[in-house]
């Protein structure tokens, strides 16, 4: 089969590689139809994630058919067409009873980072009864992949992390595909402004018309002067930081209000200050990623 495989930081080709079996009698295998990359991927690709090796196939999101089961699956069968989530879990080890299936202790986010994934042919999915979705026949597949990571990803370890209420005012830094979910959900809550921040005006435009009440060109350095300035220099009660680098992270600590959260998607490769010396008294939450909806 034909596989995206990372070779080493900046490298990355497309192989020929052998089809996926089945290892464990709660694998399945699946063909892939659509698959799609995040933020995540390009950390990857960039050589911020350690724990992916030069030789993996990437990927962790996708949509496809079920071909094989191994003995112990009970809820799949070959020809189901189904959603595959970008966490894998065991559903029975202390996290998962915890609902905190990302740091499941024998599969959490494995997919296109310590087992291949799913920008091939076909992917082998460990524990499948717990970790794919039956979709009806007549699903959008392209839209259908967006839940395998993106959406989810933004509602949960933005929104809800970031405990946005009726008429808070909140900042997304980086309008992205998992910051625009940010923007999306976010309105599920009512808040009275969202302001989108990024260095890009074509997604800046997109943000607007996904509903962000005002857009914020960060490329002048004076964003947090812009928003200070905008929210009578109280700052914004949620700060949803979705490109994880330095200056982003450094971005939702400047601006942040007494009593607000710090909401943190973005995967960092490298070091960010705290900066606890103008933090300390502002009553905020800092929330981290990590997958609980699956």
């Amino acid at each position: 089969m034909r596989a995206l495989v990372y070779r080493g930081p900046g490298k990355k080709a497309l192989e020929d590689h052998p089809k996926p079996d089945i290892k464990a009698p709660t694998d399945a295998i699946v063909k892939i139809t659509k698959t799609t990359i995040c933020g995540t991927g390009l950390h990857i690709l960039e050589g911020d994630l350690p724990s992916c090796k030069p030789g993996r196939i990437l990927g962790y999101e996708g949509v496809g058919v079920v071909e094989k089961v191994g003995p112990a699956v009970t809820a799949f069968k070959p020809g189901d067409r189904v959603l595959i989530s970008c966490v894998s879990a065991c559903g029975k080890c202390d996290y998962c009873r915890k609902q905190m299936y990302s740091h499941c202790t024998s599969g959490g986010w494995i997919l296109g980072n310590t087992i291949d994934g799913t920008q091939a042919e076909f992917v082998r999915t460990p524990f499948a009864d717990t970790s794919l979705y039956h979709i009806p026949a007549d699903a959008d597949e392209e839209a259908l992949v967006m839940l395998s990571d993106i959406l989810p990803t933004g509602f949960e370890c933005g929104v809800l992390n970031g405990t946005v209420e009726p008429g808070s005012v909140v900042a997304i830094v980086g309008a992205g595909p998992v910051g625009m979910a940010a923007l999306l959900t976010a309105q599920f809550f009512s808040p009275a402004e969202i302001i989108m921040i990024d260095l890009d005006d074509n997604r800046l435009e997109v943000a607007k018309r996904f509903g962000a009440t005002t857009i914020v060109n960060s490329a002048d350095g004076k964003a947090v002067e812009t928003i200070m300035k905008m929210t009578g220099k109280r700052g914004v009660d949620t700060a949803i930081e979705a490109v994880g680098i330095p200056v982003t992270f450094e971005l939702c600590e400047e601006i942040i209000a007494p009593g607000g959260t710090i909401a943190n998607i973005g995967v960092h490769g490298v070091k960010v200050d705290l900066h606890l010396e103008s933090l300390w008294d502002r009553n905020i939450s800092i929330t981290q990623r990590g997958w609980s909806i699956r």
